[in-house]
């Protein structure tokens, strides 16, 4: 079959690809518009509004796709799926991109466009950029928009400059004692590591998230350098200095792929992620992507993370460790930090859920404030492996449980649908192991973690220990969506009284329960804590344990109040729409 396109499909291919460009450009400057409504926001302490702006511009992406392919398909007609026109149009769209910022951005919305014409799987070179190939920092410098702020023997002074860069319609509180706190703050590390500072680097651009704003930079110390991130808060007396942090750990967890993406309106993005990947080694280039606002590019990044990984390595793919999910198979590559989700074609008659509902859950996660509690699963379809890579179990498991979505091509394996998550321990096999100090903290951080989505307005539902994870910061993280829900949609009660010794002994309720209704008081009865660990959760949270403290949140949310779970400090939850 010839696929070399008529001499007159070039034109066509030529403004094709121009439309394709466009369809890009107005995507990224709506994404743009949205991000830089931040600052307007955080003025006029519009939190509600910044949770809508967050929601608005994460749907950008598939609506400007969307439309790019619907024109693509009126103009191309009988032509749509006309593979040399469509190299053609690479072609040209590879020349007329050749210069411009963050060139690999707009291959993959390229990318999007094409596999929604020809359903792609795995990769097809001819008609698409290849992501393995799509390296965004190749050219980066790390140079980003920075404004450099020499030590001139006197940290107040430097700090004075650097918080007064900060532009904002809103006064300062009191600008002398954040000043204060940040030089405090900043002399204390140097003096732990017995450095002096040299300079600091702040990046331009603001880094704005929920109700703060984090001023994010470096301290040059000669061989010693530190991440730095100024967490500033607008309350109705004015702005002030909420946080000084200056660890990795710390910033790691700001930047962490649990928390909201940032909104940051950077020129040219590759150059801020090397910035930032200097600062923090140990975090996946595909999540610093992500949790700028680039969602698709850190889905780009990850697949080139994997697949190079495979390249390099020959360790199988298998189940992962912890009990069988009874919605999810699970599985993992023991060399690879992620784990790999897949929706069984069958559940239980215990889950009175249908696939559809498990994909709406996994969506609302993805556009709800995560809280700093909930993984971020990025969604992937049509993937191609090499069915060698994967363990006779697993192989096994996915045939007989997943055949809907997975199929066999030869001597590799199609998997229609997953999702990609950040591996952890589960908490369950976490707590087998742990020393008796650390599994305490576990415990009391797994009672954090319910009380912190529920100040977001999220139910977890299924608050088994195998549902949750511990990540490498010691943080417990839930991960399993199947009955996660809003808390406002509960109906919380008290365990009825029984009358007689027959009800009180029954094995089944002997009263009416609604699908939506909630009894906290039963729900250490299913967590299978030692008699210790039981103790400290007991000692920490015994609250959780009554339908009256889940009420009085519901209240809360029903009157509009936003309850922030700062990324920083102890465990601290501030009623946004005072502040």
């Amino acid at each position: 079959m010839n696929t070399t396109p008529a001499p007159t499909d070039h034109l066509l291919a030529e403004t094709c690809a121009a439309d394709v460009i466009d369809a890009f450009d107005g995507y990224n400057s709506a994404f743009r518009a949205v991000t830089r409504r931040a600052l307007q926001r955080f003025d006029t302490r519009d939190w509600n509004g910044s949770q809508r702006d967050a929601v608005e511009r994460i749907e950008l992406y598939e609506r400007y796709v969307d439309r790019c392919v619907a024109e693509l398909r009126l103009k191309l007609g009988t032509t749509a799926t006309d593979r040399g026109l469509w190299q053609a149009l690479k072609a040209h769209f590879a020349h007329l991109i050749a210069t411009r910022a963050d060139g690999e951005f707009r291959k993959t919305f390229f990318n999007s466009a094409t596999r929604r014409f020809f359903g792609t799987v795995g990769v097809d070179a001819q008609i698409e950029f290849v992501a393995l190939d799509l390296d965004p920092l190749a050219g980066a410098s790390g140079e980003v928009m920075t404004t450099a702020y020499a030590n001139r023997g006197n940290l107040a002074l430097l700090f004075e400059d650097v918080l007064g860069d900060f532009r904002t319609r809103s006064p300062w509180r009191d600008f002398n004692a954040s000043v204060k706190h940040v030089a405090g703050e900043v002399q204390a590390l140097l003096d732990a590591e017995g450095v002096e500072l040299s300079q600091l680097e702040v990046i331009r651009p603001v880094f704005w998230q929920t109700t703060r704003a984090y001023l994010v930079g470096r301290l040059d110390c000669g061989t010693f350098v530190a991440p730095l991130a100024i967490a500033l808060r607008n309350s109705e007396k004015g702005v002030h200095v909420d946080a000084v942090l200056l660890r990795e750990a710390d910033v790691s967890i700001l930047f962490s792929f649990t928390r909201s993406y940032f909104h940051v309106d950077l020129e040219r993005v590759g150059e801020a992620v090397l910035f930032l990947k200097r600062l923090l080694p140990r975090k996946p280039v595909s999540e610093l992507f992500t949790v700028l606002g680039r969602a698709r590019q850190g889905k780009t990044e990850r697949f080139r993370e994997l697949f190079h990984h495979l390249e390099q390595t020959d360790d199988l793919f298998d189940l992962a460790p912890g009990e069988r999910g009874l919605v999810m198979v699970c599985f993992t590559l023991p060399s690879f930090d992620v784990v790999f989700k897949l929706i069984r074609d069958k559940f239980p008659v215990q889950k009175n859920i249908l696939r559809e509902d498990v994909l709406r859950k996994y969506d609302f996660v993805f556009k709800h404030d995560r809280a700093g509690r909930l993984v971020d699963a990025q969604e992937f379809k049509r993937l191609r492996f090499p069915r060698a890579r994967f363990s006779a179990a697993l192989l096994q498991e996915l045939l007989s449980e997943t055949a809907a979505t997975v199929h066999e091509d030869g001597t590799d394996l199609i998997i229609d649908h997953c999702y990609i998550e950040r591996r952890m321990v589960p908490l369950n096999l976490y707590l087998q192991t742990a020393a008796p100090e650390d599994a305490a903290a576990a415990v009391v951080d797994y009672g954090q973690c319910i009380r912190d989505l529920a100040y977001t307005n999220i139910f977890a539902g299924d608050l088994l220990l195998k549902n949750f994870g511990v990540t490498r910061h010691h943080r417990v993280i839930f991960y399993d969506y199947d009955e996660l829900c809003l808390l406002t949609e509960c109906r919380f009660r008290d365990l009825p009284t029984a009358s007689t010794h027959e009800d009180e002994m029954s094995a089944d309720a002997w009263f009416y329960v609604a699908d939506n209704d909630v009894f906290p008081e039963t729900f250490l009865k299913f967590l299978s804590f030692s008699a210790s660990t039981r103790e400290v959760f007991l000692q920490h949270h015994g609250e959780i344990l009554t339908a009256q403290w889940w009420r009085q949140l519901q209240v809360r949310h029903g009157g509009g109040e936003v309850l922030e779970v700062l990324p920083y400090g102890p465990h601290r939850v501030r009623v946004a729409s005072s502040l």
